[in-house]
């Protein structure tokens, strides 16, 4: 298990934009050069409802209503999630509503921090692994909102063609369990090697029925995949890993899973929550802006194919 390595606060109150908001609208008083008059009562001039003053008392509310709605805690991993969550901020912030995200560079401690309710929510993992996930450690995590897919994908280590794998190549590829089994169903698709009849999501080493060449299969923690590409033939990887080593799915990978595959339904990003929560005001309102118009042209001008919104 890795310490947490960075918190990133992507937080945007909407009292500090009207605070500056109000004091730009107020102008000095016109009382200052008046003469005293023989009667105080007749000093007192009627409010004047000027569209300054209409701006300010707009600003005043507003300000109440943002301050009302507290802060959403969300745990995620760093691209392209906590850079997504990053555009959803300001958005929300409009709403009154405080985004505080912090990175996480593994997969079990966003789970924990949720399961805990110490964070609201997690934004890193496809729904075999949440599932997975609640099987084995016994957590009581929910999937609140599919945001986005990250096409998995094959890409180049010291060769740049799978044609030209040779016996004793070696191909690393990510060790939990539903992420080998995506990695070990694309080699198999791509004529590396087939598995064993039903094996499906749950595909690990074991289940490989026949390599086509004799091809060594390195199971690594999946954010040390990336980093053995120099060592290796070839690197399966998620889309997030891909992007944080520089990868572009459309133009460096060798194969990655199309998006009308059962692939996109099956390893939809999503918010996930504990049990029970789902349905609170903050996390409807986060999932709400992180399927808006806004962010899925963010998405889709942003990432070149590695993450594509998704489509309910």
């Amino acid at each position: 298990m890795k310490n947490q390595v960075t918190k990133k606060l992507f937080a945007l109150t909407g009292a500090a934009i009207l605070s500056v908001g109000l004091l730009a609208g107020c102008g000095s008083s016109n009382g200052s050069d008046a003469q005293p008059a023989a009667n105080p009562a007749d000093t007192a001039q009627p409010a004047q409802d000027t569209p300054e003053t209409k701006q300010a008392e707009a600003q005043t509310t507003q300000q109440a209503e943002t301050e009302s709605k507290g802060t959403i805690t969300v745990a995620a991993s760093a691209t392209p999630h906590a850079e997504i969550l990053e555009q959803a901020a300001p958005i929300l912030a409009e709403q009154g509503w405080t985004l505080d995200v912090t990175i996480f560079d593994d997969y079990i401690l966003p789970n924990n921090v949720v399961e805990s309710e110490e964070f609201n929510a997690n934004y890193f993992q496809h729904i075999p692994y949440l599932d997975s996930f609640n099987a084995e450690q016994g957590t009581h995590l929910v999937n609140a909102g599919g945001i986005h897919y990250e096409p998995f994908g094959i890409y180049p280590g010291t060769k740049s063609d799978l044609s030209d794998l040779a016996d004793g190549d070696t191909i690393a590829v990510p060790n939990d369990t539903t992420n080998e089994a995506r990695a070990l169903l694309l080699l198999a698709d791509n004529g590396v090697l087939t598995l064993k009849e039903g094996a499906g999501l749950e595909a690990t080493v074991n289940d490989i029925e026949e390599k086509k060449i004799d091809v060594e299969i390195l199971e690594l923690e999946a954010a040390q995949v990336a980093r053995v590409k120099d060592e290796v033939a070839f690197v399966v990887l998620n889309g997030n890993y891909a992007l944080q080593a520089g990868f572009s799915v459309a133009n460096d990978s060798v194969a990655y899973e199309t998006s009308d595959s059962e692939a996109a339904k099956t390893y939809v990003n999503v918010i996930a929550v504990k049990e029970g929560h789902e349905g609170d005001e903050g996390i409807k309102a986060l999932v709400e802006v992180l399927k808006s118009d806004a962010i899925r042209q963010y998405i889709n001008d942003t990432y070149d194919g590695a993450v594509i919104p998704f489509e309910e």
